[in-house]
């Protein structure tokens, strides 16, 4: 199997580096033609850039067909810039090769990850190098909660040292609510700016004879997941983002008073027949899939869903962003002045084999440009402040963004961050518990219990 995912590799590779041979490849955007794009800063850039020719750069992620192709037409332009030649090789199974080449010593230039924690293990084993110096500075002065992504990208090397080894290139967001503008007009609602109105608005719903939340956690052996990312919003929007980290690293019980009141008020919205269609009992069993659908019914058997991005690919077929649907922040508590706290989660790159040439793309990617080639054609999005937002590909991805942008903290989904028995174990199964009527604390216990027993 190893013989044949490398042989499959090295044809990607091929195949993707003869398309940079010259470092002139075609441009996807002719440079000055589109006022979507930052030309200004790039050909400022490209005007001092180093000769690279007779350099190459390798790089190594899971973006496959069509994001591979829309990532290659941005590294075209720092081929063009510079003249070295960019290969890249998508894999479904990056996550097992990467060690496997890393080990070996045939890593690339560059590791494209799709979440920390294997680039935080690799880190700690030496398999990383630092990102160039003045990266983190320079992140935490130009990206939406720059802090935050700097504190996400910084692990701890070989000898025990802080080092910032992930920059964040592609992120998505968790924290939307989902409506139907039409419902909310006729029904004469308001999107609501903090939690409080969130709240209020919920029960103004109830007092109206409507149903305000479709909520489903059914997704086959993974069920209970979408409840988990309602407990881990609560938690950012309940307490300071360290509290968040002490709980998903476990220095904070999983059973801690702070943790069960959040897995309550998630109750608050879920528990309540009243509040849910379909009633609580159904929440389990309804599929994460079908449960949006209710928005669309006439009437509408709900007025709200939260889900993250991807959402949208389970509407009605012919639903029309803006027209049919839309979405807002699930938003904070203005009593609480935590900020606008994000969940998302997001690939990030990492230097796997250093070289001179490895470190320009690195400078290449802070460039507006570098983000906005990929926002016109896919859904991507960036926390970088500086990207022309017209750029974005749609209206829903523009949004989305400009929520990124203006986060005060980011936070990874929490269950991924947490070990697989706990994250993706007995935190889903015990989320099923609990709508399905055990109480919080008994629910917490247990999985603090699942917690200690894997230490």
């Amino acid at each position: 199997m190893k013989k044949i995912i490398a042989a499959s590799l090295l044809s990607l590779a091929v195949s993707c580096g003869a398309a940079f041979a010259d470092g002139h490849a075609n441009l996807k955007f002719a440079p000055g033609e589109d006022a979507r794009f930052s030309w200004d800063s790039y050909n400022a850039w490209a005007k001092s850039a180093p000769d690279l020719k007779g350099q190459t750069v390798t790089i190594s992620g899971p973006w496959l067909q069509p994001e591979d192709g829309v990532f290659r037409s941005a590294l075209a332009y720092f081929a063009a810039a510079t003249g070295a030649e960019v290969i890249y090789t998508g894999s479904d199974s990056f996550e097992q090769q990467i060690v496997i080449d890393a080990e070996a010593g045939s890593a690339p230039n560059i590791a494209v990850f799709p979440q920390p924690g294997l680039a935080a293990d690799m880190a700690g084993r030496g398999l990383l190098h630092p990102l160039p110096a003045g990266m983190g500075d320079w992140v935490a002065s130009n990206y939406g909660a720059g802090k935050s992504w700097v504190d996400l990208g910084t692990y701890k090397s070989k000898d025990g040292n802080d080092e910032l080894y992930g920059f964040f290139y592609n992120v998505n967001v968790k924290s939307l609510v989902w409506y139907v503008p039409e419902n909310f007009e006729d029904a004469g609602y308001e999107i609501p700016k903090s939690m409080e109105e969130l709240r209020a608005l919920t029960e103004k719903i109830v007092a109206d004879g409507g149903t305000p939340w479709c909520i489903g956690l059914g997704s086959g052996a993974a069920t209970g997941w979408p409840a988990t990312d309602w407990v881990e919003d609560i938690m950012l929007r309940t307490q300071p983002a360290d509290v968040y980290d002490q709980w998903t690293t476990n220095q904070m019980p999983f059973n801690d008073p702070r943790v069960v009141a959040a897995i309550e008020e998630f109750g608050w919205f879920a528990r309540d027949d009243a509040k849910v269609a379909g009633g609580a009992g159904a929440v389990a069993t309804t599929d994460f899939r079908d449960s949006p659908k209710g928005m669309f019914a006439s009437p509408p058997q709900c007025y709200m869903h939260r889900q993250a991005s991807f959402v949208p690919a389970f509407f009605p077929e012919g639903t029309e962003f803006g027209e049919d649907v839309d979405f807002f922040y699930f938003p904070s508590y203005a009593s609480k002045d935590l900020g606008n706290p994000v969940l998302g989660g997001g690939t990030l790159m990492s230097i796997t084999n250093p070289s001179d040439a490895t470190n320009h793309l690195m400078e290449f990617f802070k460039l507006p440009l570098a983000h906005e080639v990929m926002m016109a054609q896919t859904g991507f999005l960036t926390p970088h402040k500086g990207v022309n937002a017209d750029a974005y590909l749609n209206d829903a991805l523009r949004g989305q963004g400009d929520i990124l942008v203006n986060a005060t903290t980011f936070r990874f989904d929490g269950s991924d961050l947490m070990p697989g028995g706990v994250g993706a174990g007995t935190f889903w199964t015990g989320m099923v518990d609990y709508t399905g009527g055990k109480d919080a604390q008994t629910v917490a216990d247990e999985i603090q219990a699942s917690w200690e027993a894997l230490k």
